[in-house]
């Protein structure tokens, strides 16, 4: 029985590829043992458990980006993080260690050097975080969701998506997607959705410019996000969600999308071969548009700023877009050459060099 130490967390963008790959891994070893590292604070604490999966917590001790009583401090907690899962890895008899980022994967990557066992890697955003990168300078077995992402060692294995999108059949599930709505079946449908807590200059344009979609012939499912402060207008045609649990149906039934740019949106987007305008979040490092960068050269998406995702673009070039069928098919195809849809099974595979300690291969996305 072989046992794994999958480590990563806090965001959605690190807990739901790693869940993915634990099903993957679950699915082809059923005897195997499956554990999850993160911090009781993460949204793994929720998610991990619930889908079925021991979780080990340790202290959250983030890099210190300033000089302060926690840069002082840091060196001291930071050993100390790393010892605790030396022990786990030990008393626990790990023979791999698999990052996905994030806070608790840089102890478990040292960790694991210490030891002397495996070390697989995932990066999931086209612009790598600090843990990663420290990380993939111990392995050969380094996965990235985009081409072109700047690792040593880095292959490109695709996004691992969750089950229920890596298995949507878009064509079937559209008639469900659509009574689940409340959608008209014979309008194209354009989605559009920020994120869970919204994105304000998306839904503020998106809403101002309901009208004249409709009048154009589409269909609007609206996904604002919970914390989104914006009104219905109202109109036939233009259907508005806080929230949307069944995201899969919402993907069955798109037949354009006006997104932000995180990676697992882009991922989903072009595997499932749906075009898009991509609106990168205009706040942090300015990974967003790397994530959509390969999609937008391949002809699958549209990049626009935030600031000018204004009515007057909708109407500018929106419009134009929805109206042109053949660009339109031109586009879901360009978006599918790029995506991927078995990236948990690719990165897997990564996962099983590391447990057998083969030396690899230099890969070619770095």
């Amino acid at each position: 029985m072989k046992r794994y130490l999958l480590a990563g967390g806090g965001t959605a963008g690190h807990v739901n590829p790693l869940l993915a790959v634990a099903d993957t891994i679950r699915a082809a070893e059923p005897s195997s043992e499956i554990i999850v590292l993160g911090t009781a604070v993460g949204l793994e604490a929720r998610l991990v458990p619930a889908r079925g999966y021991e979780l080990v917590t340790i202290p959250k001790v983030p890099f210190p980006r300033r000089p302060n009583a926690q840069a002082v401090t840091f060196p001291r907690r930071f050993r100390a993080t790393i010892d605790d899962v030396e022990a786990i890895i030990r008393e626990r008899s790990i023979d791999v260690v698999v990052g996905f980022g994030g806070y608790v994967s840089t102890p478990a990557y040292l960790a694991a050097r210490r030891v002397g066992i495996g070390i697989a890697i995932h990066e999931a955003n086209a612009k790598p975080g600090l843990a990663n990168r420290l990380g993939a300078r111990y392995t050969k077995q380094v996965g990235v969701a985009f081409a072109g992402t700047r690792l040593p060692n880095a292959r490109f294995v695709g996004m691992p998506l969750r089950p229920e999108i890596e298995q949507l059949d878009r064509e079937a599930a559209r008639p469900v997607g659509v009574a689940y709505f409340g959608l008209d079946a014979d309008l194209p449908t354009l989605l559009v959705t920020g994120g869970s807590l919204g994105a304000r200059r998306i839904n503020g344009t998106i809403v101002a410019s309901a009208a004249s979609i409709v009048a154009a012939g589409w269909q609007v499912l609206h996904i604002t996000g919970d914390a989104a402060e914006i009104t219905d207008p109202g109109i036939d045609g233009y259907t508005i969600l806080p929230y949307c649990d069944r995201m899969d149906l919402a993907l069955a039934v798109a037949d354009f999308a006006v997104s932000r740019a995180g990676a697992a949106t882009v991922s989903e987007l072009s595997a499932l071969g749906i075009p898009a305008v991509y609106v990168p979040y205009p706040v942090g490092n300015g990974e967003q548009r790397f994530n959509a960068a390969g999609v937008v050269e391949a002809g699958g998406g549209i990049l626009v700023d935030d600031a000018a995702f204004l009515p007057s673009w909708v109407a500018g070039e929106l419009l134009p877009i929805l109206e042109d069928e053949p660009g339109r098919e031109a586009m879901a195809d360009a978006a599918a050459s790029v995506g991927v849809l078995d990236g948990s099974r690719r990165f897997a595979a990564l996962v099983a060099e590391a447990l057998r300690g083969d030396p690899g291969k230099s890969g070619t996305g770095a």
